[in-house]
């Protein structure tokens, strides 16, 4: 089976360093969506946290020897999996960013850790509960405290 994702769009930023991960940046940037897609965006709100998920585009081939590898803030090497480097089999990865505002097919956010130019794939709402999500009807909400 093969796979073909599409940009929607690219995220840009005038940093010159940009953070490791998304939970320890600073960075302001904007998400430049395809404008075929601004009505999409109509719901976005100031404040609101989104999951974007972003092409690794210009991280090295991933290869097997990568499976397991040691993070810089860790003495021992973790399986790729349950670490977030950008050197994975399918270089996706995922952050959370603030919403600053928003322009017609521009997001400006916080919290950036993908570098200028970055394609973007999808955004979704980042939902902590189910009080969060946008399309929320009780009646098909499942219980997910355990």
């Amino acid at each position: 089976m093969k796979v073909t994702l599409k940009p929607i769009g690219t995220a840009h930023t005038d940093a010159d360093s940009i953070p490791r991960h998304w939970t320890v940046s600073d960075v302001e940037g904007r998400l430049v969506i395809d404008s075929q897609y601004t009505e999409a965006l109509s719901d976005i709100t100031v404040g609101q946290q989104i999951a974007v998920l972003f092409h690794f585009h210009k991280s090295p081939p991933f290869s097997p020897d990568l499976l397991k590898q040691t993070p810089p803030h860790r003495d021992n090497p973790l399986g790729v999996f349950s670490i977030c480097s950008p050197r994975r089999p399918n270089p996706i990865g995922l952050s959370i960013l603030k919403v600053l505002g928003l322009n017609d097919n521009i997001i400006h956010v916080c919290w950036m850790d993908m570098i200028d130019g970055t394609p973007i794939f999808d955004i979704k709402p980042f939902i902590i509960d189910n009080d969060g999500l946008p399309s929320r009807e009780a009646s098909l909400i499942r219980n997910t405290s355990r």
